[in-house]
């Protein structure tokens, strides 16, 4: 059985939310769990309204920004947008490219390769786009610690805009303009929008200063997929951008969206945020992990059906390739990590490896052991890895107190990678995991469930359940909230799925009878006794054309 600490949230305090009598006690807690102590902001909320969204010209260096852009559509300068390889930086590619040229502006894309390249603006791509007679370059999802290629772009007569949402270094690259709400001397209200998010917001104040404001709307799509792909907290504008990015890929989805949901099995109308990460996404990604990422971007800009089945359809090959491989590196770094003396950082290195893949190998491994990990593909002069962390331990602070060690390195507090010499990496290794230890010494490293409210399955429904849908989209930040049963009665209970991979299970408790699913709990039958604590979601089951609603499992305990 899993192993998860318990968490309950704090209950709302008496006469929360009183007078409002269309919301039932449950739901005022689950709103006071988001934060939403006000009927205002309850309202805004399940609005998910453009009251969420912010004006773009409170984004740092916005100005300068728009007007240099303006500038190189009138002189026909030739301009460049460079982005990453994974979601977020593919659709940031194709909105700021889309958005350039129905503006009639020149404008090659250019996405660096994974394995060859790395992240960042590198100087060999600055060389080809130069030679491509570029002297703009707008970047997105990257580029805000790229102090020395900035001034290699510039001495080489090439201006660059900078749209990231990467935590910038002490020193700011000197480019035309760093538009990025994680700034120090930012004023913008919201600081957690995805790099696809600053883009829009550029390519917002670049539309309304010529009173093109409603056109921007045919962008939305692309924030939503690199929005929710980047794990961004769905909370605040990005709700508002969401939720409307949504909206577009389930009335009007461009081609190459369409595509993927055919070939994932999607339903066209209802999309959410979960196929999002779980269908969309890991297909656009698989394009950068295996080969280069341009395969992605030439679905989403495509508008022949020919190639965009064809682009579809190797992305479906890839991203099975992917799986494969996935698999493959997460058992022989587990057999590692089995191996080695436990430690508070665990580290997995072969050069067999795919460079594409390592970040998911880690994000497995911190998973299953609940320890922060770091998994490496070793090269005879150079290394390359990829670092996934747990709440404990912010991974990429660690990783710039170490930055003399590295070539290059960037990301986020539970997610990193980086590159350095063959040389280093021994001294590197033992400084993290130094680190690690002091950071995580003495607390009981443990993954915990967040436990909105304690029920009785009495108390639950079709009109509960309609309640929690209407706070949709669900992702980081606003997860599909987690409710606990204690005392359940186990009626029935086995295994389902053709290897028994499953548990269905049917349960009651105080006179209300549920059926229950528990995905990948199948090991887990003999441990279940008749009495049971059990956290759940509440979800709506859709088969052989009937709906109901049913329980899906997160965790049981025996009753005390």
């Amino acid at each position: 059985m899993p192993q998860l600490h318990w968490k309950l949230k704090p209950a709302a305090p008496a006469g929360f939310l009183a007078g409002e009598n269309g919301f039932s006690h449950l739901i005022k807690q689950i709103f006071y769990n988001r934060g939403l102590e006000t009927f205002s902001s309850v309202s805004a909320f399940l609005e998910g309204g453009e009251s969420l969204s912010h004006d773009p010209y409170l984004m740092p260096d916005i100005r300068q920004a728009t007007s240099r852009i303006y500038q190189a559509l009138l002189s026909g300068e030739i301009m460049a947008v460079y982005g990453d390889f994974d979601t977020d930086g593919i659709t940031g590619t194709v909105l700021l490219v889309q958005a350039i040229q129905k503006l009639g502006g020149t404008v090659y894309p250019y996405i660096p390769h994974r394995m060859n390249e790395g992240h960042g603006i590198n100087r060999a791509a600055l060389n080809e786009l130069h030679d491509l007679g570029v002297t703009l370059i707008i970047t997105t999802d990257c580029g805000v610690t790229g102090i020395a290629e900035t001034r290699q772009a510039k001495r080489k007569g090439i201006d660059i805009i900078i749209t990231d949402h990467h935590n910038p270094l002490e020193e700011l690259p000197a480019a035309v303009a760093i538009v990025n709400p994680k700034r120090n001397d930012s004023d913008y209200p919201f600081r957690e929008l995805s790099g696809v998010g600053v883009s829009y917001k550029l390519v917002q104040a670049l539309y309304e200063s010529i009173g093109k404001t409603d056109e921007t709307d045919n962008f939305l799509d692309l924030v939503a997929l690199g929005t929710i792909a980047d794990m961004m907290p769905l909370v605040g504008e990005n709700r508002y951008l969401v939720k409307r990015g949504l909206e577009k890929i389930n009335s009007d989805p461009r081609l190459g969206i369409r595509m993927m949901m055919e070939f994932a099995g999607l339903r066209p109308e209802k999309v959410t945020s979960e196929d999002v990460s779980w269908a969309l996404a890991p297909r656009l990604n698989a394009a950068g992990r295996l080969e280069h990422a341009l395969g992605g971007y030439n679905l989403l800009v495509t508008e022949d059906w020919k190639e965009a089945h064809r682009l579809a359809s190797r992305l479906e090959e890839q991203n099975l390739e992917r799986q494969k491989m996935t698999l493959k590196a997460c058992t022989h770094a587990r057999g590692q990590i089995l191996g080695q003396e436990a430690g508070s950082l665990l580290i997995a290195r072969a050069d067999e490896y795919p460079a594409g893949i390592i970040g998911l190998v880690a994000g497995r491994i911190a998973n299953e052991f609940y320890r922060p990990a770091i998994v490496i593909k070793t090269g005879q002069k150079v290394c390359q890895g990829s670092c996934r962390s747990i709440a404990e331990f912010d991974i990429i602070n660690a990783i710039n107190s170490l930055s003399g060690y590295l070539n290059r390195y960037g990301g986020h507090p539970q997610a990193a990678g980086f590159s350095l010499k063959t040389g280093n990496l021994a001294s590197f290794l033992q400084e993290m995991d130094r680190i690690a230890r002091e950071k995580l010494e003495g607390l009981d490293l443990k993954p915990s469930l967040e436990i909105d409210a304690e029920v009785t399955l009495n108390e639950i429904g079709g009109r509960a359940y309609q309640a929690i849908s209407v706070m949709a989209p669900f992702g980081k930040g606003n997860p599909v909230p987690v409710l606990a049963s204690r005392g359940v009665e186990i009626i029935k209970c086995r295994q389902m799925g053709s290897t028994g991979k499953h548990l269905r299970l049917q349960v009651k408790n105080c006179g209300a009878v549920w059926d229950v699913v528990a995905f990948g709990q199948g090991d887990n039958l003999e441990d279940v006794k008749s009495r049971m604590d059990i956290a759940f979601n509440l979800e709506q089951d859709e088969w052989n054309g009937e709906t109901r609603l049913r329980l899906k499992l997160l965790d049981m305990k025996p009753s005390d």
